[in-house]
């Protein structure tokens, strides 16, 4: 498991429906946030990619993924400053593979 609920679990203070409302926003943004950064880096959009990886941290961030935050806020940097693109292409797997990893591990967790 990739993931913690610590954070949300303390923001919950033992609330069931908050803990799934947060982890159901999660699964219907993500997707298709990161389909969205995957359409913007291979258009070289560094704008879109700035946005999107900047859209897509707080939401990793919020499931305790620090190695995936730390991903991410490598490239809403890289696109930002308009960094190399080919940084952002070698980064983007990670970043891909965790997101899947843990959109399945919660699916099947959480049985949604």
């Amino acid at each position: 498991m990739i993931y913690s609920l610590d954070k949300i679990n303390e923001m919950a203070d033992g609330d069931e429906d908050f803990i799934l409302s947060v982890i159901s926003v999660f699964l219907e943004e993500v997707p298709p946030d990161l389909e969205a950064l995957e359409a913007a880096i291979g258009a070289s959009n560094y704008e879109q990619v700035y946005q999107l990886a900047h859209k897509i941290k707080p939401n990793v961030d919020l499931l305790g993924m620090e190695q995936t935050r730390a991903t991410a806020l490598e490239i809403e940097t890289l696109g930002k400053t308009e960094g190399n693109m080919e940084e952002i292409r070698e980064r983007f797997p990670l970043l891909k593979t965790d997101i899947n990893q843990v959109i399945g591990e919660l699916r099947n967790d959480f049985e949604l």
